[in-house]
């Protein structure tokens, strides 16, 4: 049974994410995803000026007659949310954790995905493949996928995206819409990234809080790595130790950026300090205009 706590959560959710859907995303997000690809509708006689690659030649055939295929435009998608549940996600040093802000996220994507009448599906990840709800429609669907993200405890420590990406390949037949949140905190996924954004419309959320990038002068502080459960002391007292432990950070955070950049990998850079509405909105308008 489901405790009354992660319920009352739920519904606080529900309450905030669908207030920002009605009110922001909805219409950004339905210009953005109107529905990719073309369906088969109909045959019907062909008339002078019909593309003659469209011709159905068994119905030609069998009427005398010549009749082409009629398509029209896939109105619904398939939206995936894969959600990093890996114990790196249990920080923050503000409000919120980074595993709490990429559950709202999930929430305000699900909510504008229904809304536009299309499939959501979930696949919850650490280092294994930790749940997976296949897509559907509907509020009761996504108030379901709110509750697994949480509801869930991870099973395992660490984290590999590659898992995760390669799990989508074998679950997603048809191209879709995938969000992939996650701090990023991995290695060796890029390959498996630019598969799966060849075949699917992908999209990174990056969620980072503001101490993996700066660290105050606490003095000697002990550290817990949550996916290894290795503790260990650092002096952040040492002025030359955290401006070079930043540097590192910005470092990286450009390496991660090029590396987007170079397979056309679309990232929203999420800070646990900062309301996620605007990377979101902004991210929807640029992506409007290139429509």
């Amino acid at each position: 049974m489901i405790p009354t706590e992660i319920i009352e959560k739920v519904r606080h959710i529900e309450i905030r994410t669908r207030g920002l859907v009605n009110d922001l995303f909805g219409g950004e997000y339905h210009s953005v995803f109107k529905g990719r690809g073309m369906s088969f509708s109909e045959v019907r006689e062909y008339f002078p000026g019909d593309d003659i690659k469209l011709i159905d030649w068994n119905v030609t055939a069998r009427s005398n007659l010549p009749h082409i295929k009629i398509f029209e435009e896939e109105r619904e998608l398939t939206v995936y949310l894969i959600v990093d549940i890996s114990k790196s996600g249990d920080f923050g040093t503000l409000e919120k954790y980074k595993n709490e802000i990429a559950t709202e996220i999930a929430a305000v994507l699900g909510f504008s995905a229904i809304k536009n009448n299309d499939k959501v599906g979930l696949i919850m990840f650490s280092d294994k493949i930790e749940k997976y709800v296949p897509p559907k429609k509907g509020k009761s669907h996504v108030l379901r996928v709110v509750r697994e993200l949480l509801y869930h405890k991870s099973e395992g420590q660490n984290t590999s995206i590659h898992n995760a990406v390669d799990f989508l390949l074998k679950v997603a037949k048809r191209k879709s819409v995938v969000f992939l949140i996650s701090d990023y905190i991995d290695n060796g996924y890029w390959k498996s990234l630019k598969i799966a954004n060849r075949k699917h419309d992908l999209i990174g959320i990056k969620v980072s809080d503001i101490a993996e990038s700066l660290i105050p002068n606490f003095g000697l502080l002990k550290i817990h790595d949550p996916e290894t459960n290795k503790e260990f002391w650092i002096d952040t007292s040492s002025e030359s130790d955290r401006l070079k432990f930043s540097n590192d950070q910005e470092d990286a955070s450009n390496n991660f950026k090029k590396k987007c950049d170079k397979i056309n990998f679309d990232l929203i850079q999420i800070n646990t300090n900062e309301d996620y509405v605007d990377p979101l909105m902004n991210y929807f308008k640029r992506r409007e205009k290139r429509i």
